[in-house]
């Protein structure tokens, strides 16, 4: 008989629902019920797409007899972190303080008040490696509960204490300069793998927006330094089993140093952020390869990751059934053996793909399965033919059993997709890819949005849920829609990112500037989250701070760009210090250094010229530039939809740009060229 999860939108909370586990989704109700009866919580945390989640499930949750004991000592609530980010992160900072280390799934008993006094993550069926079964958890946990609860309600009430005094206070820390990002390249410079690119050891994840910061400071220094140390890493990546090679798009991230065995699963948030790096770095080198993977990637998440409602789901699983088998097994669907090869593409082609992708006999994964790779030693291909290859194996692999996907449409992760699909189809000519951006972002704002532009954070098949949006919600979507309105010249984007940015410096902005997680009038939690480390994506805290300097910089308020000030002193004080954790923080750094410079493009947009000059102010590689397209706006505030477009005109009747930063204009140009080098364009 289903449980309580069966009314709920999250595809993870929807796979428990057939569980013996009387699960509560987290609700009022929920801890009423512990009161009532004087249990504890057990609180559950995972998503859709989480291995050890479902290895979890699988051993304990569809267990009979644990299930009943879990029933009948504990109030049960399963919590889907992708939809619930605010109460994954206050209880992971439990966690990771009483544990020294955190993941997922994320096991925690709380009081009925819901203050924690016991953690874990992922308990085995019966005790190994050291660690208790998850049976000896439940009853320790109980007997706990039943003999000692005064020590345990002391223990709760002294961790939210020391939580509560974790409160940041970056807001007046002061400007990030140029000295500050120059030692964040320095303290990334030590931690650098030079000879297998990225950064730290094993498990390896693709730092993609610490790429983006490289990026930037050399647009701004010409730091060979820091160029060299993104593109190595970037073609690390393309040639490493982390890649995709037939289908496109990353894996979660890598097991090992060198990139060749990833944890399969795929998600949007990943994807989009490398896509949109592959693409600045095309724009700065002209790479072939660069070109190559951020088009495939947009592929990948258009092909693989788009809903019916024009929105983009959350991931695909790591698992999926081995025909062999029967059983789900992680890699099942993307690894092959050169006998595998040879079937679909006969003799000859499949010895050739073999030593192509470095497919071995022994194996590169398990079972003697290999994970394609594209070895830097391996054979010399004509494209055609490399081409004819993976488009049969792309179409092998597809009757295989797919991974699962998760559908839910995560307000954050689409802006991220809207951004980069936006770019990569301006600067690869291919409209489509605009298209695509233009309806997930359509709807964001028809089933996210409500009236008063509050942001839902998640919808499945066209349905909102029941969740507000957090901060990374609006500074991401507000960033997405800024990007929008650059490529396509249609200001009701950066209407739309106005109303989301000014809602965070309303109800997200302590009076020091920092920034908070949840609203002011969010559900209150044990503690109001705040972490404005960059992680697996921006946090809400430096997305936020980058949408409110673009958007300052496109409408000259004063107001927005000290907030986004004032956000920034965080990038003072941990750039330096941490800069692998605060690589979206440093890229926005980069852009208030530089200015960020402010681009018109004044022109019909029919005109082939205003297209030209357009094109280009988009190519530019000056960190964090925006850029407004379209009719002279008039001093009235009629005509233009942009307000950098006020008051400009045309030079001799033929579109003009005008390249500003800091309250000091450039000559105003009619040439691509001109612009160009206005702008660091490397190949307009």
């Amino acid at each position: 008989m289903p449980n309580r999860l069966v009314n709920e939108t999250s595809p993870y909370l929807l796979q428990h629902v057939d569980n013996p586990v009387d699960w509560w989704p987290w609700s009022p109700e929920a801890f009423a019920e512990a009161r009532e009866r004087e249990v504890p919580v057990l609180l559950s945390v995972g998503y859709s797409s989480c291995h050890w989640c479902h290895v979890f499930s699988s051993e304990s949750f569809e267990d009979e007899l644990t299930a009943a004991y879990m029933n009948e000592h504990f109030v049960n609530v399963k919590v889907d972190r992708e939809e619930r980010p605010d109460i994954d992160a206050v209880y992971m900072e439990a966690v990771q303080a009483a544990t020294g280390q955190g993941g997922w799934p994320m096991t925690v008993f709380l009081t009925p008040d819901a203050e924690p006094f016991y953690f874990g993550t992922y308990f085995p069926p019966e005790p190994r490696h050291g660690m208790p079964s998850f049976m000896q958890v439940l009853e320790g946990v109980r007997t706990a509960w039943a003999g000692r609860r005064e020590e345990v309600a002391e223990v709760a009430q002294r961790i939210v204490r020391d939580l509560a005094g974790r409160q940041l206070d970056y807001g007046k820390a002061g400007l990030p300069g140029a000295e500050e990002l120059g030692r964040a390249l320095l303290g990334l410079t030590r931690e650098y793998d030079a000879a297998r690119g990225g950064f730290g050891g094993a498990p390896k994840f693709p730092p993609s927006m610490v790429l983006e910061f490289l990026l930037r400071h050399h647009a701004r220094t010409g730091s060979e330094g820091a160029l060299q140390m993104a593109a190595d890493t970037c073609e690390a990546m393309a040639r490493g089993g982390i890649y995709d090679q037939i289908g496109g798009g990353f894996a979660r991230y890598s097991v090992d140093r060198e990139w060749v065995v990833p944890h399969f699963e795929k998600m949007l948030y990943d994807n989009a952020l490398l896509c949109r790096v592959y693409a600045h770095l095309w724009r700065a080198t002209g790479s072939d390869l660069a070109r190559r993977v951020a088009l495939e990637t947009a592929d990948f998440m258009v092909r693989e990751l788009r809903t019916e409602q024009g929105g983009f789901a959350s991931a695909l699983d790591a698992d999926s059934e081995d025909p062999s088998s029967g059983r789900h097994v992680e890699g099942a669907y993307y690894a092959w053996t050169p006998a595998q090869l040879a079937e679909v593409l006969g003799e000859e082609d499949g010895a050739l793909a073999a030593a192509y992708f470095g497919v071995t006999e022994e194996g590169t994964f398990e079972h003697g399965t290999s994970v394609l790779q594209l070895p830097q030693d391996g054979p010399v291909v004509e494209a055609g033919k490399v081409a004819s290859i993976r488009e049969r194996l792309l179409a092998a692999r597809g009757r295989r059993p797919a991974p699962g996907r998760d559908d839910k449409v995560v307000a954050a992760w689409n802006g991220l997709a809207v951004a980069a699909l936006a770019e990569c189809g301006a600067f690869f000519e291919r409209p489509d890819l605009v298209e695509r951006a233009i309806e997930a972002a359509d709807l964001l704002v028809r089933v996210h949005m409500d009236g008063m532009a509050r942001l839902a954070r998640t919808s499945k098949d066209g349905r909102v849920g029941a969740n507000a949006g957090v901060l990374e919600d609006y500074g991401d979507v507000a960033e997405g829609f800024l990007a929008l309105a650059a490529v396509t010249g249609e200001g009701v984007w950066l209407e739309f990112a106005g109303f989301l940015v000014d809602l965070v410096m309303a109800r997200f902005t302590a009076e020091d500037g920092s920034l908070y997680d949840t609203a002011h009038d969010a559900e209150q939690l044990i503690r109001r989250p705040q972490d404005p480390t960059d992680t697996a994506a921006p946090s809400g805290w430096t997305a936020a701070a980058g949408a409110l300097l673009s958007y300052a910089a496109h409408t000259g308020s004063a107001p927005h760009r000290e907030a986004a000030e004032r956000a920034l002193g965080v990038v003072h004080a941990l750039g330096p210090r941490a800069p692998r954790f605060i690589g979206h923080g440093l890229a926005v750094a980069e852009a208030l250094v530089d200015g960020p410079r402010e681009v018109a493009v004044v022109g019909h947009p029919e005109d082939p010229a205003t297209a030209a000059l357009h094109r280009t102010a988009l190519l530019g590689t000056a960190p964090g530039a925006v850029v407004a397209v379209g009719l002279p706006r008039e001093a009235d505030g009629s005509g233009g939809e942009f307000p950098l477009l006020a008051e400009r005109t045309l030079v001799r009747d033929l579109p003009t740009a005008y390249v500003c930063r800091h309250f000091v204009c450039a000559r105003p140009t009619t040439e691509p060229v001109s612009l160009a080098e206005q702008l660091g364009v490397v190949h307009p």
